[in-house]
């Protein structure tokens, strides 16, 4: 069991950017875990660039990710109570312009592609760098 000091600081830089907010309000609200292909077609950014992001969160102490063949599942680090109030406090945020909602819309629509509630989908040449929902 490995023991991580998350600091709030680096917590709050984590979360400062749109995108990574975008991704934790993702995960917060759809309660499972994301590989990077779901969260490419569900936030319709580029592969590199939330590989980025997803890089600054798990070092920031707000995710954690475990490697299954070629994907790798990134989740949520809970348990951690100022963490949880954190999560609270950006699931709260409003949506004004319904961002939040269409991420989670495409999210959801890309589940489908799942086999045993795993990825499975191949990447494609659509230029996104994975499957594009249509």
């Amino acid at each position: 069991m490995h023991v991580i000091t998350i600091k709030p600081e680096t917590a709050f830089q984590a979360v400062a950017d749109k995108t990574r907010l975008r991704i934790i309000r993702l995960m917060i609200n759809s309660g499972e875990e994301v590989c990077l292909c779901e969260i490419t077609d569900s936030l319709q950014e580029s592969q590199t660039k939330l590989s980025r992001h997803l890089k600054v969160l798990r070092q920031a102490g707000l995710l954690s990710a475990q490697k299954e063949g070629r994907w790798v599942y990134h989740s949520l680090v809970t348990g951690i109570p100022y963490l949880d109030y954190l999560y609270a406090s950006i699931k709260a945020l409003p949506d004004e312009f319904g961002t939040y909602a269409n991420d989670l819309k495409l999210f959801n629509e890309r589940l489908c592609l799942r086999e045993n509630n795993r990825c499975k989908t191949n990447v494609s040449g659509d230029g996104t760098g994975s499957r594009a929902i249509k």
